[in-house]
């Protein structure tokens, strides 16, 4: 299973309890290494892919755009040990070009040092906008005086892989720009819950509402 989430409501968590945005942004990280072990440990999942920075996060803050970088340079240097005791593989989908050099080099580091684990492919959509991905696949058929078909869009995707379920946080019902291709027939849940209050519980009960569901992919 190809497991994605829009993970939404860090900025609305913090604001309800009265503190500032980049505490809901802490407690949403806890819970990404809280799901990501969940998911390692479910033999149906093969890969989690997780709405982290998007091309339009930038419009944000420039003091919470830079608490974010910081947040993940410093989560990838802490969860590394857990990335590698999970037996999970780290990936990046997106645009990382903008980042500084600094993040940049623990990106790939991560990656190199979690790439023969096989357990989960975890990963996280940064700096990444479906429609930037599409055009810059569309791009590379050009480049490389190939055939523009569904298939060899597909192929040269940041992520081929379809998503069978998508997950989005915090009540809102829209998809924002994550994933367009891939979920083309993917199923859907959109909860209530801010994302720093999701859990494995809640995930579990998605789930196995998703396994009821009869996926007939355009057939009858």
């Amino acid at each position: 299973m190809h497991l994605a989430i829009i993970m939404d409501g860090n900025g609305r968590w913090a604001e309800k309890r009265g503190l500032k945005r980049v505490e809901g942004h802490k407690k949403g990280a806890e819970v990404v290494k809280e799901i990501t072990a969940y998911c390692a440990n479910n033999p149906e999942i093969e890969i989690l892919s997780l709405y982290a920075f998007s091309t339009e996060n930038w419009k944000r803050p420039k003091m919470e755009v830079d608490f974010l970088m910081k947040l993940l340079d410093n989560w990838l240097k802490k969860e590394l040990e857990t990335y590698i005791k999970n037996d999970v593989k780290f990936e990046t989908i997106g645009d990382i070009s903008k980042f500084s050099d600094k993040l940049k080099k623990r990106i790939e580091y991560t990656k190199e040092k979690t790439k023969n684990n096989k357990k989960l492919t975890q990963i996280l959509a940064l700096n990444y906008g479906s429609r930037d991905e599409i055009t810059r696949a569309v791009k590379k058929l050009i480049s490389k005086n190939e055939e523009i078909t569904p298939e060899n869009i597909q192929k040269n995707l940041d992520i081929s892989r379809d998503v069978d379920l998508l997950i989005r946080t915090s009540g809102e019902i829209r998809i924002s720009n994550f994933l367009l291709w891939q979920i083309a027939y993917a199923e859907m849940f959109f909860t209530k819950t801010l994302w720093p209050d999701f859990n494995t519980n809640e995930l579990e009960k998605i789930i196995n509402e998703f396994k009821k569901r009869e996926r007939r992919f355009g057939g009858i």
